[in-house]
């Protein structure tokens, strides 16, 4: 007789990104969906990272992260929000983001416990949280502008409640946290058990003037919270996987014991590079620029067609309206763009658990000008086609 397997997600399927992607690849069509930039990255972190090798540096680092790594993050913790972070016993060097956010959420949460997640939402964190048998209470934001209600959030939080997911800037929106959400998170949650897991892996690509309101510049914030990041973002080298997580010493501890036994250090030598790498500033601060450039460039182009644009304060993203082109579904209207124009976007109602449908799609910027210019050029002539 063979074991029977009750899934821990029953109602969970293959992810869009992957849907999307490949489906993309059948077509051979441009892939505008996953947030994966197509120019190469930096040449001096490639060196680094060869060097590294070539010095031995190839074996098990801390499990923490490799010190002097973590040391360069609080020092650049420290120039961006005027926090000192101690890098021996507050940061954890992680493969990737999403992993670090798994840890958070796994290291919190018990059966029962309520989770508030703003939607549309990254699409790992509901399965995080159901997998540790926690509770997601979902509230959406206010379309069009994709804003918090706070007044809502207020009605949601219970006895049970345990955690409040942010995500700033907001994947696949746009949005970020501005001054006055922060005052309302502060004053909803002073004196209560609530935990924050905070989201910031777009910090640097902001744009518009916008301000990054990281939860590290708010020392009563901070305390309950765990803070992640990713190099990926910063660098352009999703593929390598690396993150960290940031969190006071006494949640730090409990990360700790959860990560060590899934992963117990991280790529040694692309921590080494990434050590040396830091201390360039320009690095991450050139970014939000880079990138606004690359969303005004694109959205230029797609001025000349019926898609509307929806405001994207940061990120990679930027999402766009259909509703006069098409009455199709999202995903139908995704597919088709697939199918027919060859460029692969993502429909924004994946982002939400019941599928939410507003008539948007999102698209990736993060490429080269020539990318984008096919892309568009594509959308048009599809455009064209359907009239």
């Amino acid at each position: 007789m063979q074991p029977f397997l009750t899934s821990k997600l029953p109602n969970t399927g293959v992810s869009i990104f992957t849907v999307m992607s490949v489906l993309s690849a059948q077509h051979e069509a441009i892939n505008l969906g996953q947030g994966t930039p197509d120019f190469e990255i930096s040449e001096e972190l490639i060196d680094l990272v060869s060097q590294a090798m070539r010095d031995g540096h190839n074996q098990y680092t801390h499990r923490n992260g490799l010190l002097s790594l973590r040391e360069a993050i609080a020092e650049k913790i420290d120039f961006l929000y005027n926090k000192k972070i101690n890098p021996s016993s507050e940061i954890t060097i992680t493969p990737g983001a999403t992993y670090a956010m798994y840890t958070a959420l796994t290291t919190i949460l018990k059966k029962g416990d309520e989770v508030i997640v703003f939607e549309p939402a990254y699409d790992s964190y509901v399965p995080n949280i159901k997998v540790n048998g926690a509770i997601p209470v979902l509230i959406q934001l206010e379309y069009p502008e994709y804003k918090i209600d706070w007044n809502i959030v207020r009605e949601k939080i219970t006895p049970a409640t345990k955690m409040i997911l942010l995500n700033s800037p907001n994947n696949p929106t746009g949005k970020v946290l501005d001054e006055n959400d922060i005052r309302q998170l502060r004053e909803i949650v002073e004196g209560t058990g609530i935990f924050i897991v905070s989201d910031e892996v777009y910090e640097h690509i902001i744009f518009d003037g916008n301000q990054h309101e990281s939860i590290l510049k708010y020392p009563d914030l901070f305390e309950r919270s765990f803070v992640v990041f990713s190099f990926g973002k910063v660098y352009q080298c999703t593929g390598w996987k690396m993150g960290y997580c940031v969190a006071p010493d006494h949640l730090m501890r409990e990360f700790l014991k959860v990560h060590q036994y899934n992963c117990f250090c991280c790529n040694t030598p692309i921590q080494y590079a990434l050590s040396s790498f830091l201390s360039n500033k320009e690095e991450y601060l050139q970014l939000g620029t880079f990138f606004q450039a690359k969303r005004d460039y694109f959205k230029n182009l797609m001025a000349a067609t019926k898609f509307r644009p929806l405001p994207s304060y940061g990120s990679y993203f930027q999402l766009y309206s259909y509703a006069g082109i098409s009455n199709d579904s999202e995903f139908e209207f995704a597919k088709k763009l697939t199918e027919k124009a060859g460029v692969a976007t993502i429909p924004v109602s994946a982002f939400y658990q019941n599928g939410k449908e507003n008539k948007v799609i999102r698209f990736c910027f993060a490429k080269k000008e020539q990318t984008l210019n096919e892309s568009v050029a594509r959308l048009l002539k599809f455009q064209n086609n359907q009239a």
